[in-house]
């Protein structure tokens, strides 16, 4: 798996979300590399990892990437959320968890309504056997639906959407599966790392309330949730400045 090592100081693991890879947090890399040594991860399938065979479950991904990198805060954006969320609850070496628009559940059911339908994922794993790149096209412009940034967000999605060739159509199917079926709602109470929780205000994929419902289960005064105002799914892109502060007052209070 390849992961991308730039910067000094206190580690902080990035997990990038669906079908993208790690160069995507370029912002968060040019205003944090000062502070901190960065471990920009791409998972199997995508980016640099295309040719990775690591099934795109969380306990292979976790084991590969805890087995590369120092102990560490893990950062997640989106599905990269599920797998910081996971590293967190059962690694002691993991020093922190920052999720980034990323919930321990993204479908929706009784007890959990700030999520997308069942449905959603379902189509989208449909539409990709029949029109791949037209599929990824509609899921960009939904990360950046309703942003206060969406035009300039969603010209570097697709520009880091081939920048380093497009994902494996299998890595696809699976992190839908993952994003479809993961339920990690039962690991927070007893997660008494600390926690901070960022999340656009106008994301549909991820609703602020989802966020702030999390962090909620987790223990009282451990986990954090900020909203960015206008931002959406990817609120790094056009908020970086308040996304990076944030995270860099979070990884150093926890080393």
């Amino acid at each position: 798996m390849h992961i991308h090592v730039t910067g000094s100081g206190p580690a902080l693991v990035l997990i990038h979300g669906w079908a993208l890879h790690g160069g995507i947090f370029a912002p968060l890399v040019e205003r944090l590399s000062a502070h901190f040594q960065l471990h920009v991860v791409d998972l199997p399938g995508h980016g640099f990892s295309r040719e990775d065979s690591t099934p795109l479950k969380l306990p292979y991904l976790v084991s590969a990437i805890a087995s590369a990198t120092p102990p560490a805060v893990w950062c997640g954006w989106s599905l990269g959320g599920l797998v910081a969320l996971h590293a967190a609850a059962t690694l002691p070496q993991v020093r922190g968890l920052a999720m980034l628009a990323a919930t321990p559940r993204f479908v929706r059911d009784a007890d959990w309504p700030d999520a997308v339908e069942p449905s959603v994922f379902e189509q989208f794993s449909r539409d990709l056997q029949q029109d791949y790149r037209g599929t990824l096209e509609r899921f960009l412009a939904l990360d950046v639906m309703g942003s206060q940034h969406a035009r300039s967000e969603l010209r570097t999605l697709r520009d880091a959407l081939v920048e380093r060739g497009e994902p494996a159509p299998h890595a696809l199917h699976e992190g839908l599966a993952l994003l479809a079926r993961a339920d990690l709602r039962g690991a927070l109470p007893a997660l008494h790392k600390p926690g901070l929780w960022i999340g656009g205000q106008r994301d549909r994929l991820v609703p602020a309330a989802a966020l702030h419902r999390a962090a909620a289960l987790a223990p009282a005064g451990r986990h954090q949730a900020h909203t960015v105002e206008g931002g959406g799914h990817a609120p790094f892109l056009g908020h970086a400045d308040q996304v990076a502060g944030l995270l860099q007052r979070f990884v150093a209070d926890c080393a």
